[in-house]
């Protein structure tokens, strides 16, 4: 294994078992952790923001640049992201909307996978 992939494995786990754990604090009312929770996902998220930047810079590429497209590509995986967050909560957490929030689950896994063709583009 090089040492990128290393970092990238260390910095990527740490990130993620972070903020899947500070989402789970968030939203599971029995463990009454509400804002720690929220400290928990923000120290997950920057984890893989420096994964993201680390990574660049051991394979040698330029910082990101942003620019219109880079945001609106971003905006566009958030809102996927949370449409799809939202149907999980539909069928989990809230009562009585376990249909209506398949639907609104696989609206946001269809909103994600329209990323692919807009990051990678047709050929």
């Amino acid at each position: 294994m090089s040492k990128k992939n290393f970092v990238s494995l260390i910095f990527g786990v740490i990130g993620a078992v972070m903020f899947a754990l500070g989402m789970c604090m968030c939203l599971l009312p029995e463990w009454n952790a509400f804002q720690p929770g929220v400290v928990c996902g923000v120290i997950g998220v920057v984890a893989l923001l420096i994964l993201v930047l680390v990574r660049r810079k051991m394979d040698g590429k330029a910082p990101i640049k942003l620019s219109a497209k880079t945001i609106g590509t971003l905006l566009f995986a958030m809102v996927g992201a949370l449409v799809f967050g939202t149907g999980m909560c539909m069928t989990m957490v809230w009562e009585g909307m376990m249909i209506q929030g398949i639907a609104v689950g696989l609206v946001g896994i269809v909103l994600l996978l329209c990323l692919i063709p807009m990051i990678k583009g047709f050929k």
